[in-house]
C-alpha cells in the first residue's frame, strides 16, 4: 500500500468518524441534555439510580453507544474485533472488509467537566507494545499494522446527584411502567422506595455531552497521564482536543512517537546534573533541533 493510499485511508476514516460523533449526542441525550439513561431496573420493577463514581459511568457509556458503534462501522464497510483481554490496546479494532490490510485502533474515552477544562485521561500505553511495534504483547494486533490510531471521546457534566457519597443509590418505581400502581414508600431492603409518574423526573447523574474524535497524537501532551504508569497523557482542553491541538500537533506524528518511545529513559546534562527527559523542550534540545521550540504547542488547562 503506498503512502497515498494510506492517507487516503486515513482521511476517509476521520471524516465517518466525526459525522457519527455529532449523531451520537442526540442518540445519548433526552431533550434537555441529560442522559437518557437513569438506571438500572429489575423484575419488580424498581429503578435503582447510577452511582456517579467515573468508572461505572464510563462502562455504561460505552454499553450504551456501543450498538451504534456496531452499527456505524457496517455503514462504512469495516468489521470490528474487540480486545481478547481486558487490559489489551486498543478497545476497538476496524478492520475494512474489502482490504484486510486497512486497520484502525479506536479507544473509547470518558471524562467529565471541572471548573477549567476537564478531568485528566490516558491515550495508552507508551510501553511494550508502543516501543516494540512489530510484535503483539498487549496489543490485539502490533501497533504497526494499524494505520491509525484513534480516540472516540465523551465529555460531559456531573449532575450534583450521590456526588457526595458514590455508592449511595436512590430507588424509584415509576408509574408508566407498572401494571398496578404500588404503594408509595414501599422499602427494598433497609432502602426508600419512591413513587414517580415517569422515568423523565428521575434525575441523570450526567447530562450535557460532548463528542469528538481526534488521532492520539494530535491530542497528546508531553506528560504521562496517570502517576507511575507508563501511560500517555492528553490536553486538559476541551478545545483543543475538539481541534486536534495537542503538544504535538504542529511537529508531526514522528515526533510525538520518538518522544513517547524515549520518555523517562533519554537523559541530559543540566547545570552539572544528569536528568531524565520528561518534557518535549528537553528532548529538542537533545536532539539539537531547538529550531523547532517555536512548535511547541503550549498546554492549556483552560477553555
Amino acid at each position: 500500500m503506498t503512502a497515498q493510499e494510506k492517507e487516503k485511508y486515513k482521511a476517509d476514516f476521520k471524516k465517518a468518524l466525526d459525522n457519527f460523533t455529532t449523531k451520537l449526542e442526540k442518540y445519548v441525550s433526552t431533550d434537555n441534555g441529560d442522559w437518557s439513561v437513569k438506571g438500572f431496573i429489575d423484575v419488580y420493577k424498581n429503578i435503582y439510580t447510577i452511582s456517579s463514581d467515573t468508572k461505572i459511568v464510563s462502562k455504561i457509556l460505552e454499553i450504551h453507544i456501543f450498538p451504534q458503534i456496531l452499527q456505524f462501522a457496517g455503514e462504512i464497510g469495516y468489521k470490528i474485533i474487540l480486545t481478547e483481554h481486558q487490559n489489551y490496546y486498543p478497545d476497538l479494532t476496524f478492520i475494512s472488509k474489502e482490504n484486510e490490510e486497512v486497520k484502525f485502533a479506536v479507544d473509547l474515552k470518558t471524562t467529565y467537566r471541572k471548573k477549567n477544562g476537564i478531568s485528566s485521561f490516558t491515550l495508552g500505553s507508551h510501553g511494550s507494545y508502543f516501543k516494540e511495534r512489530d510484535k503483539k504483547k498487549n496489543i490485539q494486533f502490533p501497533y504497526n499494522q494499524y494505520l491509525g490510531h484513534y480516540c472516540l471521546g465523551v465529555i460531559y457534566t456531573r449532575t450534583d446527584i450521590n456526588a457526595d457519597d458514590p455508592t449511595d443509590t436512590e430507588i424509584y418505581q415509576v408509574q408508566e411502567l407498572q401494571e398496578e400502581y404500588e404503594t408509595p414508600n414501599k422499602k427494598v431492603g433497609e432502602r426508600e422506595v419512591t413513587s414517580v409518574k415517569n422515568l423523565k423526573s428521575i434525575t441523570s447523574v450526567i447530562k450535557d455531552f460532548d463528542f469528538f474524535a481526534a488521532e492520539k497524537w494530535k491530542i497528546a501532551s508531553d506528560k504521562q497521564g496517570s502517576g507511575n504508569t507508563a501511560n500517555i497523557g492528553s490536553t486538559l482542553s476541551i478545545n483543543d482536543l475538539r481541534n486536534g491541538n495537542g503538544v504535538f500537533s504542529q511537529l508531526g506524528e514522528e515526533w510525538f512517537d520518538e518522544y513517547w518511545i524515549n520518555f523517562g529513559a533519554a537523559t541530559m546534562v543540566k547545570e552539572g546534573k544528569t536528568t531524565k527527559i520528561t518534557n518535549l523542550k528537553d528532548f529538542l534540545e537533545f536532539k539539537g533541533r531547538t529550531d523547532l521550540w517555536a512548535k511547541i504547542v503550549t498546554r492549556n488547562s483552560k477553555d
